[in-house]
């Protein structure tokens, strides 16, 4: 189990497993390290997600705090993001392949990718960690100054820490450090056509 039960903020309409429901995006963190075997474990939960034709066009580009990339994939994120960022233990950028390795558009590629993040931000919910995806960043400036291929989109970053102290989050973020809802699924899974009920 992680390290939020919040059976009693978050209410499913259906009974699904809890690892769903406990996983949310706080960004209070302690600011202590996150050691390399722990994000591993991460990625090779990335790596069993699916994707067309097992492709799996997802790539991922990483620092640790402290170490001689944190400074470069600190600096892409905007200023609100480092304001709380700057207690993680590692920084992400996410990035997808677009084609398949003979060439041809892999028209998926952002929904694989996408999966691999999910099963990277379950496992670290699992594991005790932090993990929230954010797209307050410089993406030319991502591809540019970590080398990402033309022939790749950059999808997003995502901090990972130690769980920290609310109160020592900046002030207008406290109030905010709360598990969201979710919209109900009947407003966005419809029988038959787009749009249409959902029983």
């Amino acid at each position: 189990m992680g390290i939020f039960d919040l059976g009693d903020v978050r209410h499913p309409d259906y009974p699904i497993d809890p690892i769903f429901r406990d996983r949310w995006s706080p960004r209070a963190m302690s600011g202590d390290p996150v050691e390399r075997s722990e994000l591993m474990l991460l990625f090779e939960a990335a790596r069993w997600a699916p994707s067309s034709y097992n492709n799996q066009p997802w790539r991922f580009v990483y620092a640790l705090r402290d170490s001689v990339g944190w400074e470069r994939l600190f600096g892409l994120l905007v200023e609100f993001n480092q304001s709380w960022a700057s207690g993680a233990g590692a920084l992400v950028l996410i990035a997808s392949k677009q084609t398949f390795d003979n060439g041809k558009a892999a028209v998926t590629h952002a929904l694989d990718a996408g999966a691999a993040w999910e099963n990277f931000a379950l496992q670290g919910s699992l594991n005790g960690l932090v993990v929230h995806g954010m797209e307050g960043f410089d993406y030319q400036r991502a591809r540019t100054e970590l080398g990402v291929p033309d022939d790749h989109d950059v999808l997003a970053m995502a901090a990972i820490g130690r769980p920290g102290r609310v109160e020592e989050l900046p002030e207008p973020l406290r109030e905010r450090e709360v598990p969201s809802d979710r919209k109900p699924v009947s407003e966005w899974a419809f029988e038959s056509r787009f749009g249409g009920p959902t029983r």
